[in-house]
């Protein structure tokens, strides 16, 4: 590799370090070939940039960016290495995890990873890493977290008002056969009582003279 090569080669990964803030350093070595292409098909599919480049030149862009900030990987650049850049943190760990199972090999082995300024190094880490929580999630846990409370106010007020319509409604054939049970009070009668008779008048003195004429 010529000198032109090798700078062109800087300059892209430094590109990449600039773009994502999650990359992986991974050792891809005793894979073949076909099981490597695999990889990459499996990177590709996740939105995953994957670029092995010796590790010299890995360094150098790293150095060349921030030596401070990336000086925790650099220990980790050793044997052949492959790069994995993600927006996503986790999904490497969980592409090397699944490409393990399938292949039922041990590689690619985890040698560290940059997750948003944080270094995490050695294989071991890779469980860890395939449950990191990404921002979207700890968003959403958030706003769980912040509508739990209303949802239990609206729940109860929900179960107060079922709870209400069904003792009305209990109680609508309680009151129908109540009502239809209840005696109807007779009306009070309009009509005068008739008026008892009216005793006879004694016949007046004259009257009775009249009746009882002197014969002739």
């Amino acid at each position: 590799m010529t000198k032109q090569e090798k700078n062109e080669v800087i300059e892209l990964l430094k590109g990449k370090f600039e773009q994502y803030n999650n990359f992986y350093i991974t050792d891809t070595e005793s894979l073949t070939v076909a099981q490597v292409g695999k990889l990459r098909n499996h990177c590709f599919d996740k939105q995953v940039e994957m670029k092995v480049a010796k590790n010299t030149l890995i360094k150098k862009a790293l150095e060349s960016l921030d030596a401070e900030k990336y000086s925790g990987v650099f220990d980790s650049l050793h044997q052949v290495t492959a790069l994995m850049f993600s927006e996503n943190p986790k999904v490497p760990a969980m592409i090397i995890s699944s490409f393990r199972k399938e292949t039922n090999n041990e590689r690619p082995l985890l040698k560290a990873a940059f997750i948003n300024g944080d270094v995490f190094v050695g294989n071991d880490q890779l469980k860890a890493l395939t449950q990191i929580k990404t921002k979207n999630e700890l968003i959403g846990e958030v706003i769980g977290l912040l509508q739990s409370p209303i949802q239990r106010v609206l729940g109860a007020l929900q179960n107060k008002d079922a709870e209400k319509a069904v003792a009305e409604e209990a109680a609508a054939p309680v009151a129908e056969v109540a009502a239809a049970a209840a005696p109807v009070a007779e009306a009070p009668s309009t009509e005068t009582p008739a008026a008892e008779a009216a005793p006879e008048a004694p016949a007046t003195e004259e009257a009775k003279g009249e009746d009882e004429a002197p014969q002739a």
